[in-house]
């Protein structure tokens, strides 16, 4: 499997008994963990209003890991543009990419990555050109300031993001449906579906994504990265038991009480109650979980069904070191050798 690339996305992780200073400290540590492995990149989330998650401004995190690593490429899992001004998305990684060239993703949603009372908190300076509702639009004008070469007829063609032309970070759209697949394909760009949420949607948006892929000066040819959970132990068992805080943290989401990553103790003695097993199973279905040959199967059977050029693996476990050693595991699993990702450059 030494042809699929492997990537990271990291939510910073806060465990139980752990703080949000340590699940950041954590972050860069696994940062230089992987980039020494082979893995290509690594992003983070931007989620709010959620105590167990720590990488609530993904630019900042960014500036800190790469500033921390020296060639692995980092970027945002993604940016949630409705929650922000394009102009100020564009002015931060316009920036890092000056800071680190060549190194930098700007992964894009639509989704709020919040509640809707959040949400509105984070929306008060409404920007008069865009909503959140007209994405493709917000988009278009980040991708202008970028370049800078919005139209003469734009409205806000004479402002400059500063740095811009020629500091500009690698585009991709994040989908967990048809809308972003669709969109990244008429716009050529590299797209990565959220198979670690919504699987039942994976094969049909990336078929919709390659059906709709027109040649750009970014891509040549459709790119699919496919966003994984994945937990590996040195056998079946232990797998399964350092998933449950996964599972348990998710169910909890969903039940509308958000918290810290529980315990594997924990989780195992929640799971037992017959509602949670149920969604446990349902989760599972999403997960590849297992030793080292159930990982293999699992990644072998994803890759012939959806022929994705790369996966970017979460692992979401409640022990760092744990964590660490099931990234070395995948790594072993596809034969992992350091290389460049792709594509790797705005331009590639």
């Amino acid at each position: 499997m030494s042809d699929v690339a492997l990537s990271v996305l990291d939510l910073a992780p806060v465990a139980e008994g752990s703080t949000p200073s340590q699940a950041l400290g954590n972050a860069l540590d696994l940062a230089r963990h992987v980039e020494a492995l082979g893995y290509g990149r690594v992003w983070v989330a931007e989620h709010h209003n959620m105590s167990g998650i720590a990488s609530s401004s993904p630019p900042v995190l960014i500036a800190h890991l790469a500033a921390g690593t020296d060639r692995i490429r980092l970027g945002s899992g993604g940016v949630m543009l409705p929650n922000h001004a394009p102009l100020v998305v564009a002015e931060q990684f316009g920036m890092l990419e000056a800071l680190h060239p060549g190194r930098i993703d700007l992964g894009l949603g639509r989704a709020p990555g919040t509640d809707g009372l959040t949400a509105a908190a984070l929306r008060r300076s409404r920007d008069p050109f865009a909503n959140e509702d007209d994405f493709p639009a917000q988009l278009e004008q980040l991708r202008g300031f970028l370049k800078g070469d919005l139209p003469r007829e734009h409205p806000l063609h004479r402002i400059k993001a500063v740095p811009n032309n020629g500091y500009e970070p690698a585009i991709w759209l994040l989908g967990s449906s048809g809308f972003s697949a669709q969109l990244a394909g008429e716009l050529g760009l590299p797209f990565s579906f959220a198979h670690h949420f919504s699987a039942q949607h994976t094969v049909p948006a990336v078929d919709l994504y390659r059906a709709s892929f027109q040649p750009s000066e970014v891509l040549q040819a459709p790119y699919v990265m496919l966003g994984t959970a994945i937990v590996a132990g040195e056998d079946d068992a232990e797998a399964e038991f350092l998933n449950g805080p996964n599972v348990l943290q998710f169910l909890r989401l969903r039940q509308g009480h958000p918290g810290l990553l529980p315990t594997p103790e924990e989780a195992e003695r929640a799971l037992k109650e017959p509602s949670a097993r149920k969604f446990a199973e349902e989760r599972r279905a999403s997960q590849i979980v297992g030793g080292p040959a159930t990982v293999r199967r699992g990644i072998e059977e994803l890759l012939a069904r959806t022929n994705a050029d790369e996966l970017m693996v979460t692992s979401v476990i409640h022990d760092h070191a744990a964590r660490k050693r099931s990234y070395e595991l995948i790594a072993d699993v596809v034969d992992l050798a350091p290389r460049e990702p792709r594509p790797a450059t705005a331009t590639a």
